[in-house]
């Protein structure tokens, strides 16, 4: 068989699970506890990713090899090289019930996923090797032990950080700098010498490189394969969980942003046929995306960055489009532009971790 047929046989996973719960309604699935779910990331399209994401840490030179298994959340606990891998990506079911609660699915695409897993190695790999500790990564990234903040102002002009997974992450906390960059770093095919060249972030991304070169083949100090809050141990049913979790994204006090939709889209709409904000949106962003790229005004990622949080607080509200769509593509230039110039000014509110 060709190589490149062998390598597409492995990312696709045998088998696929089946589970007596998949055809259960919404509200029977949701009074199921988390061990009883019995998912695993073996035989599911996980199993393929995590693989692949070893695979380009071997092409990388580098032997370490975080393990993964599946949580509430994402996160890699400090001072365990692993993964902990949402649950609901394990299965399309319980991806759907993630998408009615949250509205989103974090990890939901193959490019997404692969982004998300290279910066949860960064965090690994730091704690498998204590990079934190060295004198040389302090003086590069800051001290890992400044506090962790519930929220941080970004800098969007700033060039000291690179930009990866979205919301100017790597500004959050040295610890996330480090991560981001080196998910930058790691990915195939990277052009982050000529991306990145002149900026201050170029730095960052070298040390990386040279860090690498000299860790790669060395054992980590650090093999703890520890699994914290696995859910085949939590007996908490996903009722629960998602109680828990939209208390914590519960809706803030109206913001700037919110004023500025409100002069264009309306809660209230006159017509049953209204279209929905967020799915006019939608299907805009890619124009309004090219027609501020064409004019040079603003970055590619900082309107990429607005128009997320338009559409997120398009559905967060409830916003449906007001009167004719006729005009309607002027206005959104206008406010995108608005809510560009309050990023690049530090207006708008802080971001939430």
């Amino acid at each position: 068989m060709p190589h490149s047929r062998i390598a597409a046989a492995r990312s696709r996973p045998s088998r696929p699970q089946r589970h007596v719960w998949e055809t259960l309604p919404d509200e029977e699935l949701l009074s199921l506890r988390f061990c009883d779910l019995k998912i695993t990331i073996e035989r599911t399209d996980l199993e393929a990713a995590v693989d692949r994401l070893y695979r380009e840490l071997a092409a990388r030179g580098i032997r370490f090899r975080p393990h993964c298994w599946l949580s509430e959340e994402w996160f890699s606990p400090d001072g365990i090289p692993g993964i902990a891998i949402p649950f609901y990506l394990a299965h399309r079911r319980l991806m759907s019930i993630e998408r009615r609660f949250m509205r989103e699915v974090e990890g939901g695409n193959r490019n997404w996923l692969m982004r998300i897993l290279r910066h949860e190695a960064g965090h690994a790999i730091d704690s498998a090797y204590r990079l934190r500790r060295r004198r040389q990564w302090r003086e590069v990234f800051g001290p890992a032990s400044l506090p962790y903040p519930d929220t941080y102002r970004p800098r969007p002009g700033s060039r000291r950080f690179v930009q990866h997974l979205g919301a100017w992450y790597a500004q959050a906390h040295p610890t996330e700098d480090f991560a981001e960059t080196f998910a930058v770093w790691l990915k195939p095919n990277s052009a982050w010498r000529r991306e990145y060249s002149g900026w201050a972030a170029f730095d960052k991304l070298e040390y990386i490189d040279a860090l690498a070169a000299e860790i790669g083949d060395a054992k980590p100090p650090v093999t703890d394969r520890t699994r914290i809050e696995d859910i085949a141990h939590e007996r908490r049913t996903l009722r629960q969980h998602y109680d828990d979790k939209l208390a914590r994204y519960r809706m803030p006090r109206r913001s700037g942003a919110d004023e500025l939709l409100l002069k264009v889209f309306t809660a209230a709409p006159r017509l049953k046929s209204a279209p929905k904000a967020a799915t006019v949106l939608r299907e805009l962003r890619n124009p309004l995306r090219q027609q501020f790229v064409r004019t040079g005004a603003f970055s590619e990622y900082l309107v990429h960055q607005v128009l997320r949080l338009m559409i997120g607080r398009c559905e967060r509200l409830g916003l449906y489009v007001r009167g004719s769509q006729r005009d309607l593509k002027g206005q959104l230039v206008w406010m995108i532009a608005r809510l560009a110039e309050s990023h690049e000014e530090r207006q708008l509110p802080r971001v939430a971790l």
